[in-house]
């Protein structure tokens, strides 16, 4: 299990196996590719990020994933692989499920929700510390640590 400190400065604790917290999982995070690209939104306050949210009554994270995506990005996912999780400590701590996914199709839509779309972006997520057009959710050893992840379980595409 890894531990760091994110943006806002609240405590982190990360684990690539499933259940690793005391803490059921309401958010997700999807790491998505489309055409040998990442996807990300651009959320109409905190930046570019990769698209995520909170499940809805009823729903698995993997339904929330999906719908995320598809809400934030018009990208069409299947299946979406579990990555990891990762518990923020603060007032009220909670855990996030990620999960990496393969775009299929983009869709272009009227509404992104609180967000305005897609973004498709090449670049590398260590050169975005300083960046200000990303999100701080973009910015800690979560996405970094999960893109080593994906990377080493060989599902990038």
């Amino acid at each position: 299990m890894h531990q760091f400190m994110d943006e806002n400065g609240k405590k982190v604790k990360m684990a690539f196996e499933q259940g690793a917290f005391q803490q059921e999982s309401y958010h997700v995070l999807v790491l998505c590719r489309y055409n040998g690209e990442w996807l990300l939104t651009r959320h109409k306050k905190r930046g570019l990020e990769f698209p995520g949210g909170k499940r809805e009554k009823g729903e698995t994270t993997e339904d929330a994933a999906i719908r995320e995506t598809f809400e934030e990005t018009g990208g069409v996912i299947h299946a979406p692989q579990f990555i990891g999780e990762y518990k923020v400590y603060g007032e009220e701590p909670f855990v996030k499920t990620i999960f990496f996914a393969t775009v299929t199709e983009l869709v272009e839509k009227d509404d992104y929700m609180e967000t305005d779309g897609a973004v498709l972006w090449k670049g590398s997520f260590s050169e975005i510390v300083d960046d200000p057009a990303f999100s701080f959710i973009m910015k800690d050893q979560v996405v970094e640590r999960s893109i080593k992840r994906v990377a080493d379980l060989g599902i990038m595409t």
